[in-house]
């Protein structure tokens, strides 16, 4: 089976193409959804989390994005010790994901594969690409964050063009029929990989 990596910077729409490659019927794997279940669902994690942040990482129960954001998306050390707590569970997780699957390939989308090495993990990697403008507006309408915030994730993850290095297939994120056409173009060299 074919691991295909996806990603790109926050705001460049790989929800989107996840959810083009999912139309066509591949199996898609969204780590950043699958860590938020395992930081609420995972005994060992939430532990782990805790003893890391303290107990504001919880509020009734759940996890406290906006606190955790605000931490480790401006204290790169504190993001890093959180990243090697998440990235090795979300990890298994997805191995056991992957054994279930009958395609000739899937999909693991992922904002920060090429940082944490996870491309390493797949066949080939997509990467997503859009405008800073349109990033921010997308931002800004979806998160309600400010600027400022959207700016600290934004400089919290490599450059585009750093990651261009580390992938096989860039898509424009322009308009959504060219990225439709990019996503149908893709998806059938890949089943013609298997």
């Amino acid at each position: 089976m074919i691991i295909v990596g996806l990603t790109g910077g926050i705001g460049s729409g790989k929800t989107t193409v996840a959810a083009m490659f999912a139309a066509y019927g591949v199996p898609v794997y969204i780590a950043d959804d699958e860590a938020k279940k395992l930081m609420n669902s995972d005994p060992d994690l939430i532990t782990e989390i805790i003893s890391l942040f303290g107990n504001d990482a919880y509020e009734d129960g759940q996890l406290n994005r906006r606190f955790l954001a605000d931490k480790i998306f401006t204290n790169e050390s504190l993001r890093a010790q959180m990243n090697a707590l998440v990235h090795p569970a979300v990890h298994r997780h997805f191995e056991a994901w992957k054994k279930q699957q009958d395609y000739p390939y899937v999909i693991y989308e992922a904002a920060i594969l090429i940082e944490n090495g996870g491309y390493k993990n797949c066949d080939y990697v997509i990467l997503i690409v859009a405008d800073k403008t349109l990033k921010m507006n997308r931002l800004k309408e979806r998160d309600d964050s400010s600027t400022a915030q959207i700016e600290a994730r934004m400089n919290a993850q490599w450059s585009d063009e750093r990651k261009k290095a580390y992938v096989n297939f860039t898509l424009q994120n322009t308009t959504l029929d060219h990225l439709k056409s990019q996503v149908e173009y893709l998806h059938q060299m890949l089943l013609s990989m298997e």
